[in-house]
């Protein structure tokens, strides 16, 4: 019995080319995508992406409002101590630990950034509970830097469309960026969230519904 050749494997022309289409897919579903957390400003959205690690943006958008009322900016939440503002986030997941670092967090920011959210990734990943997806979705969405933020959504959209095969978000991020557009970046991180989130879950993608079918390997095999 002969052996079935394995399939050659995708050149860099052709993946581009294909996530051209698959862009122009997730611009079809999704045209006004854009983060789903609710902020006014970039220590707002900074709070907030912060208190959504493991946890959804409904709950967050459900408990920022009061503590925004009550700690506006950086110089209000670094007078506070975690377990003041612990009330107002008891609702998410790992409050006791986001509580210390959001406090820590601000009273950095007043210490060393004159109270404003500082515009670079070393400087952003160097306050308490602020990682590179963190950091990313920052600066993506409050200063308008071309980034790519790497969750779970992101990354498991973009191993089932065969962007990348890594596990680890960093390598993930390093793969989308050289695949697509700089100036697509921003628009693809959001637009594969909500695709992952209504259309390619974890445990029951819709391929028989998915508008990007044609241009996804794992179409159909999941």
């Amino acid at each position: 019995m002969r052996a079935v050749p394995s399939p050659k494997p995708e050149s860099l022309k052709a993946r581009r080319a294909r996530a051209q289409r698959v862009l122009v897919g997730l611009r079809t579903l999704y045209p006004d995508a854009r983060t789903e957390l609710e902020f006014r400003t970039p220590f707002e959205l900074l709070v907030a992406t912060m208190l959504s690690a493991q946890a959804t943006d409904v709950s967050v958008n459900l408990a920022t409002p009061a503590l925004f009322a009550a700690y506006p900016d950086a110089p209000s939440m670094a007078k506070a101590s975690a377990q003041e503002i612990e009330p107002y986030i008891r609702t998410i997941g790992l409050f006791h630990t986001k509580a210390k670092n959001i406090v820590k967090t601000a009273a950095l920011l007043v210490e060393h950034h004159g109270g404003e959210v500082p515009r670079t990734m070393e400087e952003l990943t160097g306050l308490p509970g602020v990682g590179r997806k963190t950091a990313n979705v920052v600066l993506a969405n409050a200063f308008g830097v071309p980034t790519i933020a790497v969750d779970t959504h992101v990354g498991r959209v973009s191993r089932r469309l065969g962007f990348t095969q890594n596990a680890d978000p960093n390598k993930v991020e390093l793969d989308l960026q050289a695949t697509f557009p700089r100036d697509e970046w921003v628009f693809l991180h959001h637009g594969l969230i909500l695709h992952g989130r209504r259309v390619c879950s974890a445990r029951k993608p819709d391929c028989a519904h998915c508008l990007l079918c044609a241009d996804c390997p794992s179409c159909g095999n999941v």
